[in-house]
């Protein structure tokens, strides 16, 4: 059981309420109502009576209260020891990037940052709700995602830092010789992952399309892309190497513009993160 996941928990039993402990928890609605099932997918069992209002544990959730808490405490209490006390950690920062940055720009970045800054870096790649997951936790210094100019960012205002550092785009890309007709071959994204979102809403086809595969991961978006499977969007700095080699080539089809942005919590920063986020718009830009 991660920590972040029993101060969900709690965070819902104080307020009694999934918005309320949303906003506690600087997340959407949405994204931390997904949080909350996979904590009970995890588990195996529901913690909660939503049928009750305010919202509370369920009987056997509830006798482990008490040790919930103290759980947590304990989890806390242990991760500030062991980071007071380590002398790397003055000098070491924690990414977390999703999947797609991770395989593509990431390497480049942490390269420079190793580099240039001297730093130790850890790099964990999550979905785009795990990595804010991950800020709020303190599990993570920084995000490096994508978004767009119909995102926007979780939590309230001000709670975060962001720092555009420069763009991509999310095309469509397939092998050559592929049959584009009707229907369209593709390959998609699930709906309750970033890209699989943003794809349903910002993406409009004029013609039948056909699923041929799904998965979440834009790097076996690539792979099935060049063996000819069907149509997937991935991000242009991902792609390039195969479209340059012409393993790939882009139909015309629609694309959508990207944002490169990192997050961090708005509050003190040690050294060495101040050191990474001042010179994160360089590496990238």
């Amino acid at each position: 059981m991660r920590l972040e996941w029993l101060e969900d928990i709690l965070a819902v039993v104080d307020t009694g309420s999934l918005s309320e402990a949303a906003e506690r928890r600087n997340l959407t609605q949405s994204a931390f109502s997904r949080r909350v099932r996979m904590i009970e997918e995890h588990v195996g069992v529901p913690l909660f009576d939503r049928a009750r209002k305010p919202v509370q544990l369920t009987p056997a959730t509830a006798a482990q209260e008490s040790h919930i808490r103290a759980l947590a405490a304990d989890l806390r209490s242990l991760v500030n020891e062991l980071r007071s006390q380590t002398a790397t950690a003055q000098n070491r920062i924690v990414i977390a990037s999703q999947h797609a940055i991770a395989t593509s720009l990431a390497p480049r970045i942490v390269q420079n940052l190793i580099g240039q800054e001297g730093l130790t870096v850890r790099l964990r790649s999550a979905n785009l709700d795990q990595c804010y997951g991950m800020l709020i936790a303190r599990e993570a210094d920084l995000t490096i995602t994508y978004r767009t100019a119909r995102d926007a960012t979780p939590g309230r205002e001000g709670f975060f830092e962001t720092l555009d550092l420069g763009h991509d785009s999310l095309i469509p890309v397939c092998a050559p010789g592929l049959r584009l007709g009707a229907p369209l071959p593709v390959i998609a994204y699930p709906s309750d992952v970033y890209l699989g979102e943003l794809v349903d809403r910002d993406i409009t086809l004029e013609h039948p399309f056909e699923k041929r595969a799904e998965t979440a991961l834009t790097t076996s978006v690539l792979e099935l892309a060049k063996a000819g499977i069907g149509v997937g969007w991935i991000p242009q700095s991902l792609a390039a190497q195969s479209l340059k080699a012409g393993d790939l080539i882009k139909p015309d089809l629609p694309e959508v513009p990207l944002t490169i942005a990192a997050v961090r919590l708005n509050v003190p920063h040690a050294d060495a993160e101040d050191r990474a986020w001042a010179l994160l718009p360089k590496i990238v830009g």
